[in-house]
């Protein structure tokens, strides 16, 4: 990437800006940690690729000696063809490995850009280049190269140096077995060298990841001015608002566990109460229909919430409360009677699962009303004041509000 004034360039570059210089091709790579990934693929084969050459080497020279006891052109040429299939299933091994390593480097480092491989105006700006060429950049590249160039000297004064014993008694040992400890002793070698390669590379890695997030920093204009059309950009928002939105689900996901009783349809819709006695009316902490119901009802059944299946009510909610909303004042009667009933399941234990008020009868008309009173809520008059006289029961919400003709027929 070529080196650009900064000037007041202090602000991190933001995601869109990344993204455009990615595109063009922009971004430095470390040429190092490929090289050497590729060079680490091919060791790692190595020892495979030698001992199919060895295989193939000997019968290439049993079939060379055939030839030549049979100086034949039809036995020459398929032998010949045979040398040359041997070396590329030899070779093939190796190349595909190297290949598929040096990919994959380039692409954790971003993939690979065709576009840097397009002329481009800027290489022959002469300026630039001697910037280049004086430049940090420069003296990192020369610190490089004088590294590699001495583990390379010491790698290949120590495989010399190893192999000059195996050499010099060559003749007393068949080629396989010539051919077996010279990849022994290569192999180990090269394991030291690609070692000391992938720690230059990993911080050649560092140093080029700097280098570019320093050349792609931006102004506070800058920053300022990508934001104001990113609001504007209707694919930005769509995507802001479902973040927000998958944010605001979470939470109320996250408050079932906090409530008093889930009102489901059964299947369609689901609203979920919680009442704090003395505070409030109780309030809709969760609601939602088809999949956001089934995932409040999931959620209510792993947290051991109760369910209680009412369509007229829980359509009721559904339509009048939003989150966080009080129950209005015509479902008073109704939600006193399900969260009396809900009360006596807890006292009996029964209370996780889905019920219906049906099963009311089984705890008898004074556990819903009078000897199971709501602790005191602050019920509403009907020009939708608080009033002090409070809401203990579901008969009293009905006599008090006036309207129990309308809140029994929701129930």
């Amino acid at each position: 990437m070529a080196e650009e004034p900064t000037g007041e360039r202090t602000e991190q570059a933001t995601e869109k800006r990344m993204k455009e210089v990615r595109e063009k091709g922009k971004l430095s790579k470390s040429q190092d940690l490929t090289a050497w990934v590729g060079i680490g693929a091919a060791a790692v084969v190595i020892p495979v690729t030698i001992s199919l050459g060895a295989d193939a080497g000997s019968e290439q020279l049993i079939t060379v000696a055939r030839v030549i006891a049979t100086p034949e052109p039809g036995l020459a040429v398929a032998a010949l063809w045979e040398g040359m299939n041997s070396v590329l299933a030899t070779l093939g091994i190796m190349l595909v490995a190297v290949l598929v390593a040096v990919v994959v480097a380039a692409a954790v480092q971003g993939g690979i850009q065709l576009k840097k491989f397009a002329p481009k105006f800027e290489q022959f700006n002469m300026v630039t280049g001697l910037k280049r060429t004086f430049g940090m950049q420069a003296l990192w590249q020369g610190a490089k190269a004088l590294f590699k160039t001495i583990v390379v000297g010491v790698v290949l004064y120590s495989v010399i140096q190893t192999l000059m014993p195996t050499l010099m008694a060559s003749g007393a040992h068949s080629v396989t077995a010539l051919l077996g400890e010279a990849a022994g002793g290569v192999a180990a070698l090269l394991q030291f060298a690609i070692v000391a390669g992938l720690v230059l590379a990993f911080a050649d890695v560092f140093v080029v990841m700097k280098r570019n997030r320093k050349q792609t920093r931006m102004t506070k204009k800058e920053v300022t001015d990508e934001n104001k059309r990113s609001e504007g950009d209707p694919l930005i928002r769509s995507q802001r608002r479902a973040r927000q939105l998958a944010m605001s689900r979470n939470r109320m996901i996250a408050a079932i566990g906090d409530a008093d009783v889930v009102m489901v349809n059964p299947t369609h819709v689901a609203v979920a109460l919680k009442y704090e006695p003395g505070k409030s009316a109780p309030r809709v902490v969760a609601k939602g229909a088809d999949i956001i119901a089934s995932r409040i009802r999931e959620e209510a059944e792993k947290k051991g919430v109760p369910m209680v299946a009412d369509v007229p009510l829980a359509r009721a909610l559904h339509a009048a409360c939003d989150i966080g909303d009080e129950i209005p004042l015509e479902l008073y009667d109704s939600v006193a009677r399900v969260l009396a009933f809900v009360m006596a399941l807890k006292k009996r234990g029964a209370a996780a699962g889905v019920h219906t008020m049906a099963k009311a009868a089984s705890f008898g008309g004074a556990a819903l009303v009078g000897a199971a009173p709501l602790p005191s809520i602050s019920s509403r008059s009907s020009s939708g004041m608080p009033s002090s006289s409070g809401m203990p029961s579901a008969s009293g919400i009905s006599s008090a509000s006036g309207i129990s003709g309308s809140a029994k027929g929701l129930a």
